[in-house]
């Protein structure tokens, strides 16, 4: 399977998936901590994460699957919902909640 197709089968497979710099345990940068926080938050306890340290294909990969430059993001039901800043002002407006109420 090429990259694409591993991103795919995650986002998929999944129900909600962070790619993420380091792990919910010890994130390895201030983005990535806040959205852990912010769908700890929201309850969220089926958490299937991506360690972007860990794998420079995925990294990049994730970038071009989702055509966005940054990391963390953020998928639910396979939707790319977001990085930080979006969760951030989600979480804030109370959208985010509603979206893991259903």
């Amino acid at each position: 399977m090429n990259v694409e197709d591993v991103i795919k089968e995650q986002v998929t497979k999944h129900p909600v998936v962070l790619y993420m710099k380091g792990t919910p345990e010890q994130p390895q940068c201030g983005f990535s901590a806040n959205a852990i926080n912010i769908l700890s938050a929201c309850g969220v306890d089926e958490l299937f994460t991506v360690d972007v340290l860990q794998d420079p294909e995925i990294r990049q990969g994730i970038k071009d699957y989702s055509n966005w430059p940054t990391i963390p993001q953020l998928y639910v039901n396979g939707e790319f919902i977001g990085g930080s800043d979006i969760l951030t002002e989600m979480y804030q407006s109370g959208e985010l909640q509603e979206l893991f109420k259903e």
